[in-house]
C-alpha cells in the first residue's frame, strides 16, 4: 500500500510538471530533404560507398576464384602444396575482410566521411531547433523521424518549417 501511495504521489507531481511545458516536434528527414548541401553530401557518400563496395567485391571475387581453382586442382597437389594454397586463400580472404572493415566498419572510412560531410549540417539543424525551442519556450521537441513513436501529432505543433526558415531555406 505504501508503494502505491508513493507511486500515486510521484505520478501526480510529474504530471503537474507536464502541464506547464510546451511541446513540439520536428521531422528531421523532411528538414534534411529540403537542404541541398545535405542532398549533395548524401550523393557523394553514396558514390564513395559504391566505389568501395566494388573494390571489396573484387577482392572477394579473387578469393572465390582461387578457392574454385583449389577445389578443382587439389587432387593433384601434394600435402605441402595444399597447405600453401589454403594459406594463400585464407590470407586473401582475411585481406578482403580487413578492407571491408576499413571502409564499412563501425569506425571505418565511410563513417568518418559521413562525419566530415553530414555532421556539420546536422549540427546546424540541431542549433536551429535549439534556438526555436528557446524562442518558443518549448520544454521538449521530439523528432518524428527518429526512434520516438508519435502515435498522433497535431500539425500545429510541427516546427519543421520554422527550422527551415531559421536555416534560410
Amino acid at each position: 500500500m505504501k508503494k502505491f501511495s508513493i507511486l500515486l504521489i510521484l505520478f501526480t507531481v510529474l504530471s503537474s510538471f507536464g502541464f506547464a511545458q510546451k511541446y513540439a516536434y520536428v521531422d528531421t528527414e523532411y528538414i534534411l530533404s529540403k537542404i541541398p548541401s545535405y542532398q549533395n553530401a548524401q550523393t557523394k557518400l553514396d558514390e564513395i560507398a559504391k566505389t568501395w563496395q566494388k573494390e571489396v567485391e573484387a577482392k572477394y571475387a579473387v578469393v572465390e576464384k582461387k578457392y574454385k581453382e583449389y577445389q578443382t586442382e587439389s587432387a593433384m597437389y601434394s600435402a605441402q602444396m595444399k597447405k600453401q594454397k589454403e594459406d594463400e586463400i585464407v590470407a586473401l580472404e582475411k585481406q578482403a575482410g580487413e578492407l571491408r572493415e576499413k571502409y564499412f566498419g563501425d569506425e571505418g572510412d565511410l563513417y568518418k566521411k559521413r562525419q566530415e560531410l553530414v555532421k556539420p549540417i546536422q549540427d546546424e539543424v540541431y542549433n536551429a531547433i535549439k534556438q526555436i525551442a528557446t524562442e518558443g519556450s518549448y520544454g521538449f521537441i521530439f523528432d518524428k523521424a527518429g526512434n520516438v513513436s508519435l502515435i498522433y501529432s497535431d500539425s500545429k505543433y510541427d516546427v519543421s518549417d520554422d527550422v527551415l526558415k531559421k536555416l534560410g531555406y
